[in-house]
């Protein structure tokens, strides 16, 4: 008899199913891996509530997924079954400018998976063989599960530049924005103020390292801003990405300063002061997800405890309790929730 495989279905944020589905074979060029950990990303939460610009409802989520190979198919028998990986879940045309230039995670025709397509919240998924990276043995499972959601404000720093001696500023407090944090720290940031609207999350920022940390919809929040630090900040990373956010930013960046988008805005235009940006020379810049130096840069970060991981994951769930999993991931107290998956 086939193996059964459970995946969890969703089809709005108060209609999360588990659905048995045949297990999977691995295709040409392509692994059959057990999943271990998948972590549960603002994206998912976003596309459950109907609001994500990208995601259309039902789906079938889980692209922060770390497993263990069970099978090959022809050609990727370099992976041998017992090896552990992550998933870099942005599935590229290859052939595309973007593609051909490196730049594959703004591929022409690309998709996500695990929000275009089915993902690892699953038993059992098929992956290409070039969409994993080993998991270092000295790394947990959990550790691994942050790699993905680390790419990409490691990416995002990436994006502004050299931050040595440079000031930082981080609107929102969740997941990304921490992960923002430690990753502008680690490159060099000399100091770096947050905004969160919830008090836990301003004190959860200022003890994983943020020399300041505000009420985000404070009157006089760009002047308490430069008072920590020391003036307008170098870079304002955006990781809210609504009207008021890029208003902030504008606000709180520098004279010829750069504001990096990394959080997914809501559908439909969004009003900016184009005569701010213009007179002071402003660069504003959108990020994507990441490329495989950042996942490489992510597990070396993760790998150096430069991460406080044990902060960063809050809460952990079984397969079967997916429906839980998501509505903790709304709540203010967590920061990642994680869904973990018995060994069969």
């Amino acid at each position: 008899m086939p193996q059964p495989n459970r995946r969890v279905l969703v089809r709005s944020i108060d209609d999360i199913s588990i659905e048995e589905v045949p297990a999977p074979l691995p295709g040409d060029n392509e692994l059959l891996v057990r999943s271990t950990v998948i972590g549960i990303c603002g994206s998912d939460t976003h596309a459950a509530l109907g609001h994500h610009p990208f995601i259309d409802l039902p789906y079938r989520p889980g692209h922060e997924v770390v497993g263990v190979v069970t099978a090959t198919g022809e050609g990727a028998e370099h992976f041998a079954p017992g090896t552990r990986v992550i998933v870099e879940p942005n599935l590229y045309c290859g052939t595309c400018p973007q593609c051909l230039s490196g730049r594959y995670n703004i591929c022409r025709q690309l998709q996500v998976f695990g929000c275009q397509t089915p993902g690892g919240m699953a038993d059992l998924f098929t992956i290409p063989a070039d969409r994993v990276h080993r998991v270092p043995e000295a790394m947990s499972d959990l550790q691994a599960a942050l790699v993905e959601p680390l790419a990409t404000p490691v990416h995002a720093v990436a994006k502004a530049g050299d931050l040595t001696g440079r000031t930082v500023a981080v609107l929102g407090a969740g997941p990304i924005g921490l992960l923002v944090l430690a990753a502008a720290r680690h490159a060099g940031a000399a100091r770096i103020v947050v905004t969160d609207l919830l008090d836990a999350k301003r004190e959860r920022a200022v003890r994983l390292g943020a020399d300041g940390a505000l009420q985000a919809d404070a009157a006089g929040l760009a002047a308490e801003a430069h008072a920590v630090l020391d003036g307008p900040a170098d870079v304002v990373f955006d990781c809210v990405a609504r009207e008021q956010s890029m208003a902030q930013a504008i606000d709180l960046v520098a004279k010829g300063g750069r504001i990096i988008v990394v959080g997914v805005g809501a559908p439909g235009p969004t009003p900016i002061r184009l005569d701010l940006v213009q007179d002071r020379e402003i660069r504003i810049e959108g990020t994507l997800m990441y490329t495989a130096d950042d996942y490489r840069a992510a597990l070396g970060l993760i790998a150096s405890g430069a991460v406080d991981t044990d902060a960063i994951i809050t809460a952990t769930y079984p397969l079967e309790d997916a429906d839980q999993a998501f509505a903790a991931s709304l709540a203010p107290e967590h920061v990642k929730v994680l869904i973990t998956v018995a060994a069969a």
